[in-house]
Order: C-alpha cells, then structure tokens, then sequence
C-alpha cells in the first residue's frame, strides 16, 4: 500500500469513527473524495474505488445476539450494579477493537453478549460461598478470544480479583493466548517486562496505563511457583490477578500448590477472593471420560476450583457435540459431574463475514474446495511413522503454486504488510511432517529460482519456463475471473515466492509462527505440522490450505478446519484441498451443528435450560460419535440412546449377504406392488428432482415393508423393535398416514451406463453410492455413505406443499446470523431438517442403490441395492427413549472414527 493510500485510509477511517450514523456507500466515497483533496491524501480513481469497497465491507458487518439458556433461580444483579462499576478495563479494549477495524456493529453486539454472560455469574461481592457453571458455544476461529477478553475485562471492572484461563494442550497455544491477553487485557508485553530498553506497553497499554492487571505468566512462560516473589499473596495485590496457563496436569499442579502456599496463614482472605476460570478448548482433555476415578485433568480443574469459595467456571467450546453434555450410561450421572454448565449455556452467532462451515461447505456458490485424489502412492491416509516421503503428491505441488499466485494477487492489491499463510496437515507424525517440510522447502525455493530468472521476461520467453508456464496455468484455472491482470500478478510473483519461509509446527519444530515479530512487515509462511494445527491455534492470513487425514470424530474435523475465520479483503483468494470423504463429512457434519443451534435457539424461545439441552444433545443422532470417544480403547458397551422426533433415520450400513440383499430386492418389490393396488385411493406424481411420490399411504403398508426389510444388526438407529414401538404408538394419530417416495434421476440426468430397475408400476433410475465392506462378525456389512448419509441433500421437502416449503425457507433464513445475500445468483441451499419441521406426515424414503467400489467400477451385485429412511415430523406424544447396549468398539467402527493423536504428536 501506498504512503498516499495508507494516509487516506488513516484519515477516513478517523472520520467515519466519529461520525454519528452507520456510513452509506454514498457517504463513504463523499468522504474519500473530500480527503483526496490533501497532497498527502491524493490517490488515483482506482485505488480510490477499492478503499471505498473496503470501507463497505467493513461497516456492512453485522452480527447477531446469539442465543441463552439459562436456569431460572439466578436473581439478576448487573443492571443494578452497573452504576456502581467504572469500566475501565472494558472501555481500553472496546477503543482497542475500534483501533483493530472491528466493525461497529460487531463491538455492540460483543457488549451486550459480554453483558449477558458476566450477568450470569455471580455478583464479585456478593458474601458467602456461590459457584457457578457455565458454557459458550461458539464457532472454529470466530472470535472466541476477542468474546472472553472483553468478559474478563468486564469480571475485573466488576470486582472479580482472580482470572484463570486455561489455554490449549501445547505451548503454541497457550503463548498464543498469552500475548492476546496482553494486548486486550494487561497492557504490556508479558515478554519483556523486565526489560529496561524496550516498550513494555502493547495494544490497550498505548491506550491507557493509570491501571495494570498483574499477570504470573507471560507469553513465553508458563507459571512457574519458584519465580514468584516469596510471601506474595493475591489479597495483596490492589488489581486483579490473571494466569494463563497450559491444559496439562503440571501446569494446574504447579498453580493449585502456590495458592495453597500463598494462602497459609492467612485465614480465609484468599479461599474468599472471588475468582473466574475459563476454560479455552473446553472439549478437549477437560472432561471426566474415566470410568473408575476421576480423570486427571478434570480432577485438577476441579481442586482449582473448591481453593476458592467463591468462583465462576466458563466452558468455551465450538463444538457443541461435547462429552460435557453426555454421560452414555445415564441422565442422572450426566448432571452429577461438577463441570456441566448447570447455570447457563450461551450460543454465539458468528458476524456475517465468518468464512465458516456453512459458506464453504453448504453454499452451493462456494468455490473453495479442491478434490485430493492423488495421495495414496506418496502419502496414503493410514501411514507409519517410519513412512518415507520421496515426493510430494501432484495437488499438494498445485496447492503451492496457488498459495504463490494468490499471494502475488494480495501485494497487487496492497496487502505489502499483511500476513499470508498456507496449512499442510498431511499427517499426525512429527517425523514425517519434518520430511513434508524438507520437501516443500525445496520445491518452493525451486519455484523462487525460475521465477527470479525468467519472471521479469516478456510473456512468450517467461512461458519457456516450465515452472512460469504452470504458475500461469494456476492464475487461469483459479483466479482468471478476478480483477487482475496476469502481467501484473507476474510482476509480483518474484516478492512473492522470496518471503515465503516453511515452518514445521509441532512440540519439537525449533520454528514458529511469530507473526507478532513481523507485523510491520507481514509474514508469509507455509505451516506443516498435525495436532499443533489442529486446534485453536490461528494461522493469520490464511489462504491454501492442504488437508490429508482420516479422522471422523467430528469435533476433531472441525477444530482442524483452521481455514474458518475473517478474510477480509482476500475471500475469494481462499482454497482448500481435502479427499472427497473429508468434504462428505464436513457437508454432514455443518448440517448437524446448524440443526442442533436451531435446536438450541427454539429451547430459548421455550424458555428451556441447560438441562434439556443437555439431554437433547445426547439423544441426538450425531452425538453417538462423541459417545464412542468415551469409551475408545475399551471392551465395554455402552448405552446408545434412540429418539425419532423430527430425526431422520436410514440405513447407512447394510446387511451385505447375498441371501439378504435379494431378500430385501424383494420386499421393495411387494412394496411396490401393495403401492399399486391402492393406487385409485392415492395421488401419484413425479418429482423431478427426487423420484416418484405416493401421498396418504396407510401407516400398515409401511408398517409391513420395515417388518419384512432384513436390516444389519448393527445398525440400531434402524432397528425394528424400537422403531415399531414408536410408530405403534402414533399410528392412530400422528402417524396414521405417510408420504412414499422412491428415489429416481430424471432421465436426464441419469448415469451413463447406470443402472435402471424395473419396480411394479414404475421404472428407477438408480442413484450411484460409493461402498465399503464390513468384515466384522456376525455378518458382513455394507457402508453406502462415506459421509453418514444415504439420501441426497433437500430429499426431505418431498411431499410438502409450496406454502410449507416457502415457510420452512423463510424461518431459516430469519433464524441465520449470516444469512446468504439476497442478490445473490446462487440458489440458496436449505438444510433438510428445515423442512422436516413443516412436515406434518411422516416420509418414507426409498431408495434403490447402485452399489460402486472407490474407484468407481459398479460391486459384482445383481440389480439394486434396497435402502430406505424416514423423515420424521415433531411429535406430540410424549417419547419415551430407547437404549441399546452396544458395543464400544461397533461404536467406533460404526462412526468411522480413526484413533487420531498418539503420543508421538502429544509430546
């Protein structure tokens, strides 16, 4: 950026700060042109117009409240205390934010949410004993941080006088943590306060110094006990006391034995200072998963907590699918752990620049995702730690070069001082990422070297050089639609690649990721590495991304998706590389999450607590995965809990033996037939998109076709007993009557060579599902999903009028913090669970599968394979739910799970 444009900047952004009304595009580039006046100001049309843009970006951010469950017996305090408190802290932070570009609106809604949950503790000076407990539930990389910086600025305005955050597994996190805290809460360089030449004062130290938090860590130290002052005490200090520290037993030990020493002797002073925990990652290592005792974090967070007399626990997660909430053995013991958010759990809604789950993976506009299909001959996904790497796969060579290019495009842009990142998480050995590092190091420099030779050559000499000719070929297939011109991303190609360094990020990488040290110049990296990327920690100017592994637990994919964030001013830059599977369960995974915060935002409307959420989260279908992670490694059952309402349930997997799959050939076939001799007493229509549609189908039809279909006994979910139990018990009512579709491609869009089966009264163009064979005893399954579902995406607005259609779309969009722009050309892209709650019939899918191996060759079957689901409406008779005792191993299994870190990625 140009000292002219930078100015310009500078001096808008100061205007429209204290401008009394939100700016309109108008009023933004009226302020621009009345500054471009000023020689120091002075910009061409162009750049003008993109600073404009900028500005609109930036002041068109909104974001919603989010959603609270809260018990009810809580009495209400900070309105009334308000008047009493001066928020210092607070107010150094929120400038602080207005200083970092945050939007307006975004800042409000940070205070109001911020009020709410502080209003939900306890009153600091409240007088004896009180604890409480409580959970945030937010998004991967949506700004958790900046949400408990601005809590703990309010708890410490209020009169909280001890904070203690927990913060991640490893050092890179919990230094990461550190040094945010300094800039939005202590005010100084944790690093260097014992420095007599340098600055100590960082982010809201520059703003304001009257007032200094006390911090017993810094951002390259844990607490250390022997570092402390002897006979310090916390009743000492005359301003609040903060420790972040590491998610490991030492460091909670190294903390829980110093309170004990500081307090000796000193009466009650210190068991009474009321205190605050937040526990960063919450999910992760801090539940109670022990079966005999009590496991040892969760233990120690536990001793933390009773020190004090007075104390507030915060959970912050952003995967609600959390062992928090469940218990797989029973309700009661669920609720008995000192750790579940018995008081409140609060929801936040990401602003609506959040480049998250739903943008990239639900969005039918999204251009983000490549396809890996090249990686089994160099790094397959189940590898030892011994696995050489000799060459690197064609894509993660591609991914490089586009990482090269868009890069070059942000300095054509301006971004000169702005961090760029690439991630390749490829696999969970240090010694093999070590070698990953060492490849792509030396391809990068191999690039550098042809683009310092031959990049500054007219355009016919520079494309005799292979390596220019395939930079080119990236800028035409990727981002050839964009603004730029290649003659002017060439010319930056060569700052482009020269910056680039390649970091290993692991706990034994001497590199890190120092973007602190570089902000006045930005720093361009590719981070390699596994579990020290795969959570919490932010890659700052994140672009590429090259994602290869094999875990399914879906709080693990999720906190690995390290691409979810802000990319303000370079979106359309962003790429991500992942085998099919992984985008099958990220699409699967976002839908269950967006369902359950829908969940959680009709229980607020309802009035619901923690409790039911709780329990809701338990008997969701989803939560069987975080029910398996309990039990990993273990002979044991478990109880695995069933409930219908408004569910949808299929048969992923499939009993595989010849003698079966014939006999469910042919009870699809009796279906058909008892379809068609009733067909006088029921409408038929086709539906172009999913199939042939029966309405008011009689529930002893369906009744008899579920009795009959020989389902794999593995696969409870489906499983008769139960299910015929919950349909018995409607059928005089809500069940009475069903809807009967049966899946079929239009002609149009049929396989070439696909299968096409011949049902009585209607011929099926059959869909194509990619399998995989079960060996386990008692009987041979077959997966018909790699991704946990059978059925195509927006099947469940089958049968539904277009008045109920409209409607469902129309609660969706008004419930979304986000929701898709209303100019866009894309067609919006509904989760079905939308439409399941319109339904007022039940909806029986059936489907008829041409069963394909990976590599696409049709499995040596006769005829179709015969799965079904059903869309289930809400109910209104009381559920009882189901158990089943299964095995935690099928558990495992059943939900694709791979056993994801091991110790040679948690040193």
């Amino acid at each position: 950026m140009t000292d002219n444009l930078k100015n310009l900047e500078t001096a808008v952004e100061g205007f429209l700060f204290n401008d009394a009304t939100r700016p309109t595009p108008e009023r933004i580039r009226e302020v621009i042109d009345q500054f471009r006046g000023v020689i120091t100001c002075c910009v061409d049309d162009d750049a003008a117009e993109v600073l404009a843009k900028r500005f609109e970006e930036r002041y068109g951010v909104t974001m919603a409240i989010g959603s609270q469950l809260r018990n009810a017996q809580h009495e209400p305090w900070l309105d009334v205390a308000r008047s009493g408190i001066t928020p210092y802290y607070w107010d150094r932070y929120r400038t602080l934010l207005r200083q970092q570009h945050f939007p307006e609106p975004v800042i409000s809604t940070i205070d109001q949410v911020t009020d709410n949950i502080l209003g939900s503790l306890e009153h600091p000076h409240y007088e004896g004993p009180w604890d409480r407990r409580g959970m945030v539930v937010g998004h991967v990389q949506s700004g958790k941080t900046a949400n408990y910086t601005a809590l703990i600025c309010k708890a410490a305005d209020a009169g909280y006088r001890v904070i203690v955050v927990i913060a991640g597994l490893h050092n890179s996190l919990r230094n990461q943590t550190q040094s945010r805290l300094d800039r939005g809460f202590v005010g100084r360089d944790s690093a260097r306060l014992g420095s007599r030449t340098q600055d100590p004062f960082v982010g809201v130290g520059k703003i304001n110094q009257e007032r200094r938090p006390i911090t017993f860590t810094s951002s390259i130290r844990d607490f250390n006990k022997a570092s402390v002052t002897v006979g310090m005490s916390l009743d000492d200090l005359a301003e609040p006391a903060i420790f972040v520290i590491k998610k490991h037993p030492s460091s909670l030990v190294n903390l829980i034995d110093w309170l004990r020493d500081s307090n000796a002797g000193r009466g009650e002073h210190l068991a009474t200072l009321p205190v605050l925990v937040i526990d960063d990652e919450a999910d992760n290592a801090s539940i109670n998963i022990g079966r005999d005792k009590v496991s040892t974090i969760n233990k120690r967070i536990r001793e933390l907590l009773a020190l004090f007399k007075r104390s507030c626990y915060i959970a912050y997660t952003a995967t609600p699918f959390a062992n928090i909430f469940i218990d797989p053995d029973s309700e009661d013991a669920m609720f008995g752990d000192d750790l579940f958010p018995r008081d409140f759990i609060v929801s936040l809604d990401p602003p609506s620049n959040y480049f998250g789950p739903t943008r990239i993976f639900l969005s039918p506009e999204s251009n983000v995702l490549r396809i890996i299909t090249d990686y089994d001959d160099h790094l397959p996904l189940s590898h030892k730690k011994q696995h050489p790497v000799e060459t690197l796969p064609a894509s993660l060579v591609e991914s490089l070069r586009t990482f090269i290019v868009a890069r070059a495009i942000r300095l054509v842009r301006g971004h000169h001082q702005q961090h760029c990142s690439m991630l390749v998480n490829a696999s969970r050995f240090m010694d093999v990422q070590k070698q990953l590092r060492n490849e792509i190091h030396s391809r990068v420099k191999g690039i550098s070297a042809s683009v310092r030779v031959n990049g500054a050559l007219p355009e016919h000499d520079a494309m005799k050089d292979p390596e220019m000719k395939a930079l080119r070929d990236v800028w035409n297939r990727e981002y050839s639609s964009l603004e730029v011109e290649w003659k002017d991303v060439a010319a930056m190609l060569n700052e482009s690649c020269a910056a680039i360094t390649v970091v290993e990020v692991n706990s034994s990488s001497p590199g890190r990721l120092d973007y602190e040290s570089q902000n006045a110049t930005g720093l361009s990296v590719i981070a390699v590495g596994g579990f020290s990327l795969s959570r919490g920690l932010t890659l700052e100017g994140l672009m590429v991304s090259y994602f290869l592994r094999n875990s399914k637990m879906y709080d693990t994919l999720m906190q690995m998706g390290r691409w979810f964030g802000f990319r303000p001013d370079y979106e359309d830059l962003c790429r991500v590389w992942m085998p099919e599977e992984a985008k099958g369960w990220y699409t699967h995974i976002s839908d269950s999450i967006e369902e359950l915060r829908s969940e959680f935002r009709s229980m607020e409307a309802s009035g619901g607590t923690p409790r039911d959420f709780g329990l809701t989260v338990r008997s969701h279908p989803d939560s069987l995965v975080v029910t398996a992670r309990n039990k990993m490694g273990t002979a044991e059952t478990v109880k695995v809990s069933l409930r219908y309402s408004s569910r949808y349930v299929e048969t992923v997997l499939l009993d595989s033996s010849d003698d079966s799959l014939r006999h469910n050939r042919e009870v699809v076939s009796t279906l058909a037939s008892n379809l068609s001799e009733i067909d006088e007493h029921v409408s038929e229509a086709e539906i172009d998109d999913f199939g042939f549609l029966l309405r008011d189908i009689p529930v002893g039809i369906v009744r008899s076709f579920l009795a009959t279909y020989r389902n794999h006994p593995g696969s409870h979910r489906t499983d008769f007993q139960p299910l015929s139990r919950y349909i018995d018990e409607r059928s005089g009512q809500e069940l009475k009557t069903w809807d009967v579709v049966f899946t079929s491609l239009r002609d149009s869009h049929k396989h070439k060579d696909g299968l096409v089966d011949h049902l009585p009264g209607r011929n099926i163009n059959c869909q194509r599902r990619t399998t995989k064979t079960d060996h386990r005893p008692p009987t041979t399954g077959l997966w018909l999903s790699s991704r946990g579902r059978v059925a195509t995406r927006g099947i469940e607005q089958t049968g539904l009028s277009d008045q109920a259609r409209q409607r469902a779309e129309a609660d969706h969009r008004d419930s979304l913090s986000n929701p898709q722009p209303t100019d866009s050309k894309a067609p919006p892209n509904y989760p079905d669970h939308v439409y399941r709650k319109q339904r007022k019939r039940p909806l029986l899918v059936v489907q008829l599968v041409e069963a394909m191996d990976a590599d696409g060759t049709p499995l040596a079957i006769s005829g179709a394979v015969v799965a079904w689901g059903i869309s289930f409406p809400t109910t209104q008779t009381k559920e009882h739910q189901e158990e089943r005792i299964v095995n935690s191993q099928w558990l495992l299994e059943m939900n694709h799970q791979a056993s994801d870190f091991t110790e040679e990625e948690m040193e």
